[in-house]
């Protein structure tokens, strides 16, 4: 596997391609595990990037992410809509289509989609819609125009996938509340793993949680929140130990409202690209019994995405 970037897009310099050669891990995935949260980028001769785009990654498509989830030992994938592809999800729901049934999507809709364009994600796999609200990466769009997507696609039994900082919790909060679908919140809500566990910061998440049930939480994003840096620093045994007692609080309180994903190909890291077999390796750690691993891993995906089979 290899990254790849064509002559109209080059990428943004600084960029890290994906791990070419991740380890296979030692964590025995249950069987069905799905990775709930990966993205394809392109290819961007087929599925050309957005104009809008506030980053131009590398090629990251449909192939390599497939080779990905078999090397690992994942049955299946949920994808993503990666923001540099903005509104136009071709790329996500080719990948979708080409998974025969092993795959489903997360896609991103303007306002003024048509009940046609939806019915289309729909059949294509996808069945939530992503909005991030982390400014470096997305333009502000208004929350009432959020709703009115929400209540639309509540009517597909899809649900929300929202992704914002830490820091604009207390804002957003009244705003997740108000939504009428499930409510699936990106890497734990991004907290501070420098704070205290049983913090101000990390407790309003965990609060949020206990008090409206139809919001979800995915516990992967290591890589993204440790501040104790990749498992190559001299004397660290154990990569991301400072992720792993905010993760397990989540598992071990709500067992049958959290996910796992790789976040393959990592967009937007900037220090170091990790091996996608040691972030497999980390799940253990995070949900301890295999009873947590079965929930975490094929239960409740399965019963978010894949309904239909259960």
């Amino acid at each position: 596997m290899y990254a790849e970037q064509t002559a109209s897009f080059i990428k943004t310099p600084g960029w890290l391609d994906w791990c070419a050669s991740p380890t296979k891990p030692q964590f025995r995935l249950p069987p069905g595990s799905v990775d709930a949260h990966c993205h394809v980028f392109g290819p961007a001769a087929q599925f050309p990037y957005a104009p809008e785009r506030k980053y131009t990654p590398c090629d990251a498509g449909k192939e390599q992410l497939f080779a990905l989830r078999d090397h690992l030992g994942f049955s299946r994938n949920v994808i993503v809509q990666a923001t540099c592809h903005g509104y136009d999800n071709r790329a996500l729901m080719d990948a979708c289509l080409a998974s025969a049934g092993k795959a489903r999507g997360v896609a991103s809709v303007a306002a003024d989609i048509s009940d046609r364009q939806l019915q289309q994600l729909h059949q294509a796999g996808v069945r939530g819609v992503r909005f991030n609200f982390v400014k470096r990466l997305v333009d502000f769009t208004p929350p009432a125009v959020l709703q009115k997507i929400a209540a639309r696609i509540a009517a597909l039994g899809w649900h929300v996938v929202v992704y914002f900082e830490a820091a604009d919790l207390a804002e957003l909060s009244p705003f997740f509340i108000e939504l009428p679908t499930i409510v699936v919140v990106d890497h734990m809500g991004r907290p501070d793993v420098s704070q205290a566990l049983n913090g101000p910061g990390f407790q309003r998440f965990v609060e949020l949680m206990t008090h409206h049930p139809h919001i979800w939480a995915k516990v992967g994003g290591a890589e993204r929140l440790s501040l104790s840096g990749p498992p190559a620093l001299p004397g660290q045994h154990q990569p991301y130990n400072d992720v792993v007692p905010f993760a397990r609080q989540l598992v071990d309180s709500f067992p049958d409202r959290v996910l796992w994903g790789t976040d393959w190909p990592h967009p937007n890291l900037k220090q170091y690209m990790p091996d996608d077999g040691l972030l497999v390796d980390m799940i253990p750690r995070l949900a301890v019994s295999p009873e947590q691993q079965q929930q975490l891993l094929v239960s409740n995906p399965m019963r978010l995405y894949w309904p239909e089979e259960q």
